[in-house]
């Protein structure tokens, strides 16, 4: 029937988006799983603090000193109670371990004043009570060494350089277009502080799957992109935004990818930024990452740098901003092929266009050699010498 209406087909299915390797925010996406020997992480005490959660840090701190104190108490106690202390509490004639301790509640008050030093006055160690010295002396020492211990993992959780990899900022997208008449994959780096820093380095890698020549499938195979390592242009004199880029010659993984192959491709581009914190000499390091709907083709960065009166400005409301510029669909190599191509015609053609030219020079100078002569004899010059002397 004419009237009748075509039910539409079924619908192309939809590309799965890639799991990212590591997230925007330089969070890597892995987690471990299974793992036989828990034990491991107990020899690096110190590490395993600092990487908790601030949560479980504070909670372990709390533990750490109420424990310590409620052991030393106890110990405390034991001690005054063994040596009839408690029994001799209103006894101007005894002599007890510890003055005023009448109870576990003054025993622990005691061991929290001798662990942190207080020293209120009310009670205080006898010199008629050698075990008592003795365990004043251990928990000196043993109180000292976990305030060093804790004191250092708050210190290192505090000023843990992580976070200042929050200021250094990666542009939002990546970008594929012509430099110096070359292919090169591009994105934007930048810092949001004023003390900046030093000895700033960038990494490049490329993850996605590969199948070796017998067989083996290597899931996230990664293969460093350069970005400069070579000439050193991977070194960073981070100040204002810099764009980085990735050159796709014959050593890149992207040497014979198109613009249509390229979408149709699966893979990631990890980026690393490393250096050394300017205020506290740490060194910080920061992630991102680009998937194929990330990587813009024929697209090229806005400027945000602007030359003020006696200072240049950077605006970064533009600093994730591209616009489009004509740039070839075609794979590196394909360009590289057709600009070697008309290299070689301009080559030959003008050797040959040089040996037409003088052809036609000679060719004129034989047609013209006659009149040429007629001219000359016709003219001011002196005649021919076997004429003269006639």
């Amino acid at each position: 029937m004419s009237g009748a209406t075509r039910s539409p087909g079924p619908e192309p299915p939809r590309r799965r988006g890639r799991q990212r390797y590591v997230e925007k925010d330089g969070r890597c996406n892995v987690q471990q799983g299974n793992v036989r020997e828990p034990g491991r992480y107990l020899t690096d005490l110190f590490t395993t603090l600092a990487d908790l959660q601030w949560r479980l840090s504070l909670l372990f701190f709390v533990l750490a000193y109420a424990l310590t104190w409620l052991f030393f108490g106890a110990i405390w106690w034991l001690v005054a109670y063994g040596r009839g202390d408690l029994e001799h509490l209103g006894d101007a004639a005894w002599t007890p371990c510890v003055n005023n301790l009448n109870g576990f509640v003054a025993a622990f008050l005691f061991s929290i004043e001798t662990e942190t030093t207080i020293g209120y006055g009310h009670r205080v160690i006898t010199d008629q009570c050698p075990e008592g010295i003795a365990l004043l002396l251990l928990q000196a020492i043993l109180g000292s060494m976990v305030n060093a211990f804790m004191v250092g993992c708050m210190f290192v959780k505090i000023s843990q350089p992580n976070k200042r990899a929050a200021t250094l900022v990666f542009s939002s997208h990546a970008v594929v277009s012509l430099r110096d008449g070359r292919l090169c994959l591009m994105f934007r780096v930048g810092d949001l502080r004023s003390s900046h820093i030093v000895e700033a380095s960038i990494r490049a890698k490329l993850i996605r799957s590969r199948q070796t020549l017998e067989g083996e499938f290597i899931p996230l195979h990664q293969t460093d992109l350069s970005v400069g390592f070579e000439t050193g242009d991977d070194r960073l004199f981070l100040v204002s935004p810099l764009v980085i880029s990735h050159e796709i010659d014959a050593a890149s993984p992207f040497w014979e990818a198109s613009r249509r192959a390229l979408e149709r491709d699966d893979f990631e581009i990890v980026v690393i930024l490393e250096g050394m914190v300017e205020a506290t000499g740490m060194t910080c390091q920061a992630r991102s990452s680009y998937l194929v709907d990330e990587v813009l083709w024929g697209h090229r960065f806005t400027s945000v740098l602007t030359l003020e009166d006696g200072f240049y400005e950077v605006d970064y409301a533009t600093f994730h901003q591209t616009f489009e510029v004509p740039t070839p669909s075609c794979s590196a190599r394909e360009l590289a092929e057709a600009a070697a191509r008309l290299d070689a015609h301009l080559y030959w053609s003008i050797p040959s266009r040089l040996d037409e030219k003088v052809e036609e020079e000679g060719a004129g100078e034989g047609a013209g050699g006659e009149a040429g002569t007629d001219k000359e004899q016709n003219g001011c010059l002196p005649p021919p010498e076997s004429e003269s002397k006639v």
